[in-house]
């Protein structure tokens, strides 16, 4: 196992746009090392997903996987899933505002507002094409990864900066009004 150094906000590769690899690149035991220290790196920090910038490594590569996360106890499961060269696009305009937190943003929590249907087309780890529909807080976690890829924080999506609390402040005040409110959303969309 290995666990890499997550970077956190201000660190120039964050603000990157992370560059596709090749069918050759991925297949190299340099790139498939690097989806399994992902894996155990975002296993490690109890993230719900982790994009090769944020381990300093700027190529479009992100891991998501939901299973009884402690940092996320709402979020529905999300199998173990390797998204390579990744490309998302909204279905339609339904939106959903979620209270979104990050491992290269540590103790900060703020509302983004997110597609609540996307489509996904990607490679896995194994270079197999993928176009799925993704819904939900899942839809959710595939932009956060996909942002990141491009360069881009939850704090960029952040339109009300009022939102913005640590995590103690959130579970103080915060977290059962959204908890609340988010696992209604989960029953209505279903994921």
């Amino acid at each position: 196992m290995t666990v890499r150094a997550i970077v956190t906000v201000g660190h120039p590769v964050l603000r990157e746009r992370a560059r596709e690899i090749t069918a050759d690149e991925l297949a190299s035991p340099e790139v498939q090392t690097l989806i399994d220290d992902l894996i155990d790196t975002m296993h490690d920090a109890n993230g719900a997903g982790l994009a090769a910038n944020q381990v300093d490594a700027p190529v479009r590569i992100a891991v998501i996987e939901v299973d009884h996360n402690p940092r996320y106890p709402y979020k529905p499961p999300i199998p173990l899933t390797v998204v390579v060269n990744p490309v998302i696009e909204p279905i339609d305009d339904e939106l959903v505002e979620i209270n979104e937190g990050c491992l290269s943003v540590p103790d900060l929590r703020g509302n983004v507002f997110r597609h609540v249907n996307v489509r996904v087309r990607y490679l896995d780890r194994d270079g197999v094409e993928h176009d799925e529909v993704k819904r939900g807080l899942t839809a959710g976690t595939f932009q956060h990864e996909c942002d990141h890829l491009d360069g881009r924080l939850f704090l960029d999506r952040v339109q009300d900066t009022t939102t913005l609390t640590t995590w103690e402040q959130f579970e103080r005040f915060h977290r059962d009004a959204f908890v609340a409110r988010i696992t209604e959303f989960v029953e209505r969309v279903g994921s």
